[in-house]
């Protein structure tokens, strides 16, 4: 796998059960790539493991006075330069491959998860760890993965160099020999609180990032409350909690480099120690000194890859299993294809007109029916739901999109359409089948004919979306500021911060209106427009999806006046059905929420409804 290859076709299943498999399964599907890395590193570090043996070869045709040995030994030295650099730059070539990769792989796996589960997954899983785990833990998760063929290359090159200057020279050799698994496993008891710290450090850091993720989320309310101190305060206070988390785990980091500098230094003097004494003895030559002298120097060099590993792994280590915990979550359905329906399902609640399936492969259709509530969207029509709660509204929303919901840690039963669930349903069928418009849609960056460039049915052209989600203003600002004399070429900036609330959230109406799915569900799709755009947009909106199913939730008179049912929810029950006008004289509760009635007002209503029945009566 090449950088230029990615994205992966297929990033594949990550074995999700912990951190420690989620990084071996990235192991194995990279195998190709270690193998590479591993190669070129261990041409690289061989090359300078055979550097002190032919120093010493040098160095002994100079006493020797060989001119000979001497032009031979400083050839091959040469020859191990070309292959040092050629080595150490195929090396890092494929190790960064490796890093980018595997970071790809891990991100590609995290935008997949994240597309399955949709709002669900914020409701599982805090914003920010979300943003934590695709920023920041992807780069360490990488660095492990990528760290892991340098350190085998390294620690097959320590064996060998061990391994030969027994062979060589015995009598310095098992000195070297016993004191450099020494050196490796001298940092291992400080690993452990090393890693502790580590993990506190990004625990801290990820608590941060959360903090800021939602501060930033909630900007706009926190403004309107006055509490932009108050946070800004929490989070100087978590950043502060970080930076010393930080220092904690750099101290100990640094002890460790400490020890793998002090103990080489240890080992290289008693090497030269022993050494001068077996050389006044006779017992060593001058070149065999040099050459152990030598190649102990050259052991500093691949030792401290065991000191990056040991650090890879432990900052590695939390961010893949933060990353673990997220790709683990899974969508309550059958994921893997379409749902076989049957009759177990038939009866969808207490209304005679829900269909009821006839136990083949289909494609869901007919009546939308909420179990957890007893909302029943008919087919082909427009139904307006009004809700007290606006955090109601928005959690009915995602439920009726076939998105999984708890209450009090209880899973509520899946919304039906036609008789089945949502979520049993293929996931790429249920989002054709439902499209949900929540209170806040988002406005990529790009032209407006790319973001009305959606998948669709072909039975609602842009021209009619636009005109009938009132959009003409809209595009007379963008032909403003474009060079284009199509508006559908002008450029809408990132989020249409260029663009007014209202036009935002018309474009937003346009662009689902285009979709044309089998159920539109809209969450206050008209909260930022004037009460004349709003009868406009009402009226479009009826006109466009006449013959399909759409569902509203709002509580603006103009829309509920233009549905043909209007269902009160309370309490999170449907409470009354029928018409807008009926409903504002006949249930106090309904009138209370869409006139916005006070506790004082609605009491002085029933007042007077009660006198009047008095006196009707008498």
């Amino acid at each position: 796998m090449q950088i230029r290859d990615l994205p992966f076709s297929d990033p594949g299943m990550p074995d999700a059960r912990s951190g420690p498999h989620f990084l071996r399964w990235l192991g194995r599907n990279q195998l190709d790539g270690q193998l590479k890395s591993l190669a070129w590193g261990i041409l690289h570090f061989g090359s300078i493991a055979v550097l002190p043996y032919l120093v010493g070869l040098a160095v002994q045709a100079a006493v020797d006075r060989s001119g000979g040995r001497l032009a031979v030994a400083g050839g091959v030295m040469a020859l191990c330069g070309i292959a040092i650099a050629l080595g150490d730059t195929m090396l890092h070539r494929t190790a960064v491959t490796n890093w980018i990769t595997a970071a790809a792989r891990v991100q590609q796996l995290l935008a997949r998860k994240t597309s399955q589960l949709g709002s669900a997954l914020t409701r599982r899983v805090a914003a920010g760890e979300v943003v934590a785990v695709s920023t920041g833990d992807v780069e360490k998760i990488g660095w492990f993965v990528e760290a892991i063929s340098r350190f085998t290359a390294a620690a097959l090159t320590v064996v060998f160099v061990c391994v030969g200057l027994v062979v060589y020279q015995p009598a310095l050799g098992v000195v070297v020999a016993v004191g450099v698994p020494v050196l490796a496993l001298a940092v291992l008891p400080l690993l452990p609180r090393a890693t502790r710290r580590a993990d506190h450090q990004r625990e801290k850091a990820g608590r941060a990032t959360e903090l800021a993720s939602d501060t930033v989320a909630g900007l706009r309310v926190l403004r309107g409350i006055g509490g932009e101190d108050l946070f800004l305060d929490r989070y100087r206070r978590a950043s502060q909690e970080v930076r010393t988390a930080a220092v904690r785990s750099a101290r100990m980091w640094a002890a460790i480099s400490a020890v793998q500098v002090l103990l080489p230094g240890l080992l290289l003097i008693v090497v030269v120690w022993h050494g001068v004494h077996l050389a006044r003895e006779g017992r060593i030559t001058i070149g065999e000194l040099v050459t152990v002298y030598s190649a102990v120097t050259m052991l500093t060099y691949p030792l401290r890859h065991f000191e990056e590993i040991a650090m890879a792994y432990s900052f590695s280590r939390p961010s893949a299993k933060r990353a673990a915990r997220v790709l683990s979550l899974q969508r309550t359905t059958h994921a893997d294809g379409e749902r076989t329906t049957s009759t177990e399902h038939a009866e969808v609640g207490p209304h005679d007109d829900a269909p009821t399936p006839t136990g083949d492969l289909l494609t869901p259709t007919g009546d939308l029916y909420d179990p957890a509530t007893g909302l029943l969207a008919p087919s082909g029509r427009l139904t307006a739901v009004v809700c007290g709660d606006p955090d109601e509204a928005g959690r009915l929303a995602e439920r009726l999109g076939g998105h999984a919901a708890f209450d009090d840690a209880q899973e509520l039963p899946s919304v039906l359409l036609g008789g089945v669930p949502l979520d049993e349903a293929a996931l790429a069928t249920a989002r054709t089948a439902v499209l949900v418009q929540d209170k806040d849609p988002v406005l990529l960056s790009g032209t407006l004919r790319g973001l009305l460039d959606v998948p669709s049915s072909g039975a609602v052209s842009a021209e009619e979306a636009l005109d009938a989600a009132q959009c003409a203003d809209v595009l007379d600002a963008l032909a403003q500021g474009s060079v284009s004399e199509d508006a559908l070429d002008a450029h809408v900036t990132e989020r249409g911060r260029s663009l007014s609330g209202g036009q935002r959230q018309r474009l937003a109406l346009a662009r689902s209106l285009i979709t044309d799915p089998e159920v539109l569900v809209l969450d206050e799709p008209t909260s930022a427009v004037d009460s004349h755009t709003e009868a406009r947009v009402a009226d479009g909106v009826k006109g466009l999806r006449k013959g399909r199913t759409t569902v509203v939730l709002t509580s603006s008179p103009l829309l509920l006046d233009r549905a043909e049912r209007v269902v009160f929810l309370h309490e999170g029950e449907v409470a009354a059905v029928g018409v807008h006008r009926d409903l504002v004289h006949s249930e106090p509760r309904y009138r209370a929420v869409v006139t916005r009635e006070t506790d004082e007002e609605q009491a002085s209503l029933n007042l007077t409804d009660i006198k009047i029945d008095i006196e009707e009566t008498a």
